[in-house]
């Protein structure tokens, strides 16, 4: 049903599409990539040791390395939507227990548990994420947690409010008048409730996580070179923006198609699952 609704949205059909576009380059760029990620060609660089602009061997040039940036840009699809993906389905378990646990039990738990997100909530996010970034030594499942350990807190809040909500329900004090345990009410009758802003808020997660990662990498934190991913090439081949444009505009383009095909998606879902939003557009 939410399948069907979405392919009847022009814009989120657009997003579905770039979004398998973008899944299966990353599943299967050790086939289709014309070359090893790392491979340098002597012939990839002019004789002043410059990238070449796209040509008929290498489709969108190489880098200052003479390496393929086609070939690049496929496997760093890989480490972008994997820590992506993850680390946005982290941010969303851990943001949905506290969540439904403060807004559940209220009380002394809801003051600690949301005073423990709105402390997390006063720091800068990013800079909060390059401190652990660089507590922590490089790899890719690290940064993945890194992101998900400054992406929870907006889930935990959303989650809180609609649980406190939900709790107050004739059905939930029914169930809980008859001696249901809480983990069966929350389990049973509140969390299928908020399965619709879950679903919401994980798909527009991965466009944020995605940027997060970008920005970390470029930054220098993130994902570590060898290992491409779109944000540590931008942040490799800053240098040549003048001369060498492409280095930094493909990458660049990879990453703005994403966060907007998942926005997209995102966007659609939230007006078909939510029943105010319904027919606004």
């Amino acid at each position: 049903m939410i399948v069907a609704a979405l392919l009847k949205r022009k814009l989120a059909l657009l997003g579905l599409v770039i979004i398998t576009v973008f899944v299966l380059a990353a599943i299967f760029a050790p086939f289709i990539a014309p070359f090893p990620p790392e491979q340098q060609f002597f012939e990839g660089l002019t004789l002043e040791g410059a990238p070449l602009p796209p040509n008929a061997q290498f489709w969108l040039g190489t880098d200052l390395l003479g390496r393929d940036l086609l070939s690049r840009l496929l496997f760093g699809s890989q480490a972008t939507l994997l820590v992506g993906v993850v680390a946005n389905g982290i941010a969303l378990v851990i943001g949905a227990v506290i969540g439904m646990t403060a807004g559940y039990l209220r009380g002394w738990a809801a003051t600690l548990l949301m005073g423990f997100t709105d402390l997390m909530m006063s720091f800068p996010i990013l800079l909060l994420a390059i401190l652990l970034a660089a507590m922590t030594s490089p790899g890719l499942w690290k940064v993945a947690f890194v992101i998900a350990m400054v992406s929870w807190v907006q889930v935990a809040r959303v989650v809180y409010a609609e649980t406190m909500s939900l709790s107050e329900r004739e059905y939930v004090v029914a169930v809980r008048s008859v001696g249901a345990s809480t983990p069966r009410i929350i389990l049973r009758h509140i969390l299928p409730h908020l399965l619709p802003t879950l679903i919401v808020w994980g798909t527009l997660g991965i466009a944020t996580t995605s940027l997060f990662e970008a920005v970390l990498s470029y930054l220098g934190v993130g994902v570590q070179p060898p290992t491409p991913s779109w944000g540590n090439m931008v942040n490799e081949n800053q240098t040549y923006f003048e001369s060498a444009p492409w280095l930094v505009f493909f990458p660049s383009l990879c990453i703005g198609f994403l966060a907007l095909a998942f926005n997209l998606i995102g966007d659609a879902l939230r007006d078909i699952l939510d029943p105010t939003l319904r027919g606004r557009h």
